[in-house]
């Protein structure tokens, strides 16, 4: 009876070395092409930077709440809402959160599956039940079975480990898809909102003008009244006054739609939201540019759109894997009597353990059509990779091509402000002596308004291309912070700042 019992023991035991040994050498030699980041050369330069003026020292870094580099306190309340309420951030943090259970799932797969059906039945069989005479004719008995099941995939050629590097860069390039989206959300938050204050400076200059013109009309009431003035210059003066009133009030509506979409960036209804006037006065600061290279590790979207490469190529490994066998660890145990008080002695125990390989001999082109998709869509990858690379690329030019030139503009557009309101001194001086008509003071008014209208316009817009340069070169992110184990890394709709990825509240 020792004996008995010891030798299914000792038979556990040999099996168990040799299912370690076996899946040991098995996972060792992973099928698939080794994975390699797919070329990208960067210029040494960007070409747009000429004699822009860079933010010193030049490898200065912009940090995670980079919108603090405008030191505009009114921003930064505006920027701290995004993260806490922003629904398209909850929503991307839900697709990490997506992947991350998805690579949870695969993972699975390193280790068995345990199962159990326990069943009590009482069955009695027919005394008539074919061949008559036999021993089981009208036995009624109670069958009692505690079963455990045990099923393990080996990770033959890498078929599991394959499966599972896939499903990690896939929820690495969902963790670099939120930055993305957060990147997106505070970016578009500080277009608005400089624009509002854009138009709120367009606004400031008009009220000063319709102030202006207000003396101007009841200057040539007077003359009209002092028979100086014909009415019709008097009614030229009422047009121009009511004209920019109009101009004054238009102003209002594309700042209101401005508002409207600074509330929803915060996760608030617009009726709750108000976005107090402050008129742009201070051009854009200077901005750390950095080389080419870096901006490869720098953008959320470069990273993501490289994880994706590296999971196709891990499906080209799992495509391959196909074409060898399918190994698996079959076991099952447990105890089985006619009667509950035995149930659980040492006589009911069972036991089987065995191994299974399927292979597949046939399968019309199938597995090869497979691998071709395979490599098809890792070729696909890598054309979106570059693509997105050079599209990072042009994005950092156009934005310093705009500032650069911006810039310029800006001193031009002073000048001709200047030179416009030197010739409406000049209009009124002639028209207040006599020397000219009212309808040159009016020309010359409209070219003013025009000019300065014009000069706050390009401000707006170097604010706008400061912000756009800011989010090409990828904010305060890093490909440092993606997470080497997204399985074991949380997000519950809190942020880093400092590297815009989810953190634990």
């Amino acid at each position: 009876m020792k004996n008995s019992r010891t030798n299914p023991l000792a038979v556990r035991l040999l099996w168990s070395a040799l299912l370690i040994a076996g899946v040991l050498e098995l996972s060792g030699c992973a099928v698939g092409p080794r994975y390699k980041t797919p070329a990208m050369p960067a210029p040494p330069a960007y070409k747009e930077t000429g004699d822009w003026k860079t933010a010193e020292p030049n490898d200065r870094r912009l940090g995670g709440n980079w919108w603090e580099i405008f030191q505009d306190p009114q921003l930064n309340a505006l920027e701290a809402q995004v993260n806490v309420s922003n629904q398209n951030l909850k929503a991307a943090v839900a697709q990490y959160q997506q992947a991350r259970a998805a690579l949870r799932y695969a993972r699975a797969d390193y280790y068995p599956t345990v199962t159990t059906d326990p069943s009590a039945t009482r069955q009695r069989y027919s005394n008539n039940r074919p061949p008559h005479s036999s021993f089981f004719d009208g036995l009624t008995f109670n069958d009692f079975v505690a079963p455990v099941n045990v099923s393990y995939e080996v990770n033959a050629w890498g078929r599991v480990s394959r499966n599972v590097e896939s499903y990690r860069e896939q929820a690495q390039a969902s963790a670099a898809d939120l930055a993305v989206i957060n990147l997106s959300m505070h970016a578009e938050l500080a277009v608005d909102y400089f624009a509002a204050r854009s138009l709120d400076a367009e606004e400031k200059l008009l009220q000063d003008t319709v102030a202006q013109y207000e003396q101007a009309l009841q200057l040539n009431e007077d003359r009209y009244q002092g028979g100086l003035a014909s009415d019709v210059e008097v009614e030229q003066a009422r047009t121009i006054l009511e004209t920019t009133r109009a101009q004054m009030v238009d102003v209002g509506v594309a700042r209101a739609q401005y508002e409207h979409a600074a509330a929803i960036l915060v996760g608030k209804a617009p009726a709750e939201f108000s976005l107090p006037p402050l008129p742009l006065t201070t051009p854009p600061p200077p901005i750390p540019v950095g080389l080419p290279s870096e901006l490869l590790e720098r953008r959320p979207d470069i990273a993501a759109a490289e994880r994706r490469v590296a999971s196709a190529n891990a499906q080209i490994g799992l495509a391959k894997a196909a074409y060898y066998p399918l190994v698996n660890i079959l076991g099952s145990g447990g105890f089985e009597s006619g009667s509950i008080t035995t149930l659980f002695q040492g006589p009911s125990a069972l036991w089987a353990v065995g191994a299974a390989a399927a292979v597949t001999i046939f399968d019309g082109g199938r597995r090869h059509a497979a691998s071709e998709e395979a490599k098809a869509g890792y070729d696909s990858t890598i054309a979106s990779y570059r693509e997105t690379v050079l599209t990072a690329f042009q994005q950092v030019e156009d934005n310093l091509a705009a500032l650069r030139i911006l810039e310029h503009e800006a001193g031009v557009q002073a000048v001709a402000v200047e030179a416009a309101q030197r010739s409406l001194d000049l209009s009124n001086t002639r028209y207040e002596g006599g020397v000219t008509s009212y309808l040159e003071v009016i020309t010359a008014q409209n070219a003013a308004l025009s000019d300065e209208v014009t000069a706050v316009n390009i401000l707006g817009r170097r604010m706008a291309n400061a912000v756009l340069l800011i989010q090409a070169l990828g904010g305060g992110w890093d490909r440092s912070s993606l997470p080497e184990r997204p399985e074991d890394h949380q997000a519950r709709g809190g942020f880093d700042h400092a590297a815009d990825t989810p953190k634990e509240d």
